[in-house]
């Protein structure tokens, strides 16, 4: 993060405290309803961008950070028969499911930034951030899941319902349909990404999480 310039207005200590709580791991406090709300917020604005990246971006383009081809061997070495269209909180959420993605994630402290961040999770890939259709997931099992939803083909489905609306829409006003040129996305989703190849939490149109 860049320094604030002399004209810009200083911090506030209740921002800073913020900041600093969510700088910590989830078991690094209790049930704190103030820090459990900020991590919800941040959680859902993470969730939202994430999601608006792949309704605009063909997915297969997709790169969320600079280790995706480790995260994804990783997970496909390990969870070779996960299905992952459609979730089963089970194999995420059940003591022994638990006893093998610990491994997993631990490989990846130090290699992902905040990598056991609390995230939103989709179970039916094919479906948004709804109360029924989300769990709560560490960021790397996110990033693990949605990596391979993206390269397996399975978030294409968001991606193409949402370009099929746009283009209903552009015909009902008389609009010529857009091309898409796979070149010209993939450079657009390569740009969305963060200079440090971390996928940025907030941010413009276009960033992934």
């Amino acid at each position: 993060m860049e320094a604030n310039s002399e004209n810009e207005e200083p911090v506030s200590g209740e921002v800073v405290s913020v900041a600093h709580a969510l700088s910590l791991p989830a078991e690094s406090y209790g049930n704190d309803p103030d820090i459990e709300m900020a991590w919800a917020m941040r959680a859902m604005q993470h969730a939202e961008v994430y999601y608006k990246l792949i309704s605009s971006v063909d997915p297969q383009f997709l790169k969320l950070t600079k280790v995706d081809d480790q995260i994804y061997s990783e997970f496909r070495k390990n969870f070779e028969k996960l299905r992952i269209d459609v979730l089963d909180p089970e194999e995420l959420k059940s003591v022994s499911a638990k006893e093998k993605w610990r491994p997993f994630c631990l490989k990846f402290d130090g290699v992902i930034e905040d990598f056991n961040y609390g995230t939103l999770l989709r179970l039916d890939c094919s479906q948004g951030y709804t109360e029924e259709n989300t769990i709560f997931a560490p960021r790397i099992q996110f990033l693990a899941i949605e990596i391979a939803r993206n390269r397996e083909g399975h978030n294409k489905a968001v991606y193409t319902s949402v370009q099929d609306k746009e283009e209903d829409k552009g015909a009902n006003r008389g609009e010529p349909e857009k091309s898409n040129n796979g070149g010209e996305q993939e450079k657009e989703a390569s740009e969305s990404i963060d200079k440090s190849g971390e996928a940025p939490v907030s941010g413009s149109e276009g960033t992934a999480p």
